[in-house]
């Protein structure tokens, strides 16, 4: 069996420092850095079983914070912008170890982490080698989903109504190679039994199918 090495860590951006979980199997055959709008997401159980299920996969996984436990209010969890030069900031960060060099970057966001991943990747281009929304508010990113030029999985449970419907226009709107996978019978959190396997099931066949993309190494 493969070895894997698990690391705590603070990365610094701006004035704060931001607690995240680094995950890195033996040739890992990328890193897949997770977007979720609170300060403690790198702690929940549904992420660290995401986070695991791609690591048996071969893909390295960043659990990263976007915000402290001080900020995480409502206001900064809808803060877009902030949220997206964060994970920006914790992108080159990771782009800086020489124990991730050369590795391509994939995005895993959900909800408005899904949002800030969107505009990121708007931004980054061709510096991020794919993304997978799950129940991700892309109809907060409208100015950015044209701009994405990595290729996009999107995944929306039935149930889950407003999403359901601002991804289906999301999708017509994309550019890049893109696909969506809509879950019968799954809500926005995915909860049900299985679905949850299903997601990481999916992010995992679409990051390994797009490792060998045209995305380039970021250098911070």
């Amino acid at each position: 069996m493969n070895s894997i090495s698990y690391n705590s860590v603070l990365i610094h951006v701006g004035s704060a420092y931001l607690a995240a979980n680094l995950v890195v199997p033996d040739a890992p055959k990328g890193l897949v850095i997770f977007s979720h709008a609170t300060g403690s997401g790198r702690l929940t159980q549904k992420n660290r079983y995401l986070a695991e299920m791609l690591n048996k996969q071969g893909m390295a996984t960043l659990l990263a914070d976007l915000l402290t436990e001080d900020e995480d209010s409502h206001h900064n969890r809808y803060d877009i912008t902030l949220l997206t030069k964060r994970l920006i900031a914790i992108t080159k960060w990771a782009a800086a170890q020489p124990y991730l060099k050369g590795l391509n970057h994939y995005y895993f966001g959900e909800g408005i982490g899904a949002t800030a991943a969107l505009q990121a990747a708007a931004e980054l281009k061709q510096y991020i080698g794919a993304l997978v929304l799950r129940g991700g508010r892309t109809d907060l990113a409208i100015g950015a989903i044209p701009q994405i030029t990595s290729p996009t999985l999107l995944i929306v449970g039935t149930w889950d109504l407003p999403v359901f419907a601002a991804n289906q226009s999301a999708f017509k709107s994309l550019t890049c190679p893109k696909k969506i996978e809509i879950v019968e019978g799954a809500s926005h959190r995915f909860e049900e039994p299985g679905k949850l396997d299903l997601v990481a099931n999916l992010a995992a066949k679409w990051f390994v199918n797009s490792q060998f993309s045209d995305a380039v190494s970021l250098r911070a």
